[in-house]
């Protein structure tokens, strides 16, 4: 299938095709007007199968959002990681190291689903809870079109790469994905 067969509308105009998080956090973000929803068959929401079913399409115009936890002194700190999809979060020293923390690990499937209000394989960063960090690759704001979760499996965000980096929160990091 073409790329162009995927049509895509504003988000804020398809309320039905974003997670109620997203929703809302789109409608207070100074960029919501900005991103477009896509309508997907929800068997394809993960990102290898995504690009195979769609010309044009390419793993380096996906971003994934991956959930990391760790504690420190008893303390859980939580962190949405945002990397090109043809690159993976150095989990293990980066993201370890701006945690503060001395082990950590993605999420469980059950504990992302219910503390972020959305369904697995469609987590985006946008309306993440407040008290996770958001930390994005740099090569991240780089990217043209950026296709992010829209909380559901069964479409797709798609935004300029740069205004991921103008989330809430957001810090650009420097080698966060290898």
């Amino acid at each position: 299938m073409p790329i162009e067969t995927l049509t895509p509308v504003p988000a804020l105009d398809r309320p039905d095709l974003v997670a109620a998080p997203v929703r809302a956090a789109l409608a207070q973000w100074q960029h919501g007007a900005e991103v477009s929803v896509v309508e997907i068959d929800p068997d394809l929401a993960d990102t290898a199968a995504l690009v195979a079913a769609y010309d044009g399409l390419h793993m380096e115009d996906s971003v994934n959002c991956v959930l990391i936890g760790g504690k420190r002194a008893g303390e859980e700190r939580i962190a949405a990681c945002l990397v090109r999809a043809d690159t993976r979060a150095d989990v293990n020293r980066t993201v370890k190291g701006l945690l503060e923390v001395r082990k950590c690990s993605f999420l469980p499937m059950g504990r992302a689903v219910e503390e972020s209000g959305m369904e697995y394989g469609g987590i985006t960063p946008v309306g993440l809870p407040a008290g996770w960090r958001l930390l994005l690759d740099d090569r991240v704001p780089e990217v043209g079109t950026a296709v992010v979760g829209s909380g559901l499996r069964r479409s797709k965000l798609l935004l300029p790469g740069r205004l991921l980096a103008e989330l809430p929160g957001a810090e650009v990091v420097e080698g966060l994905a290898g």
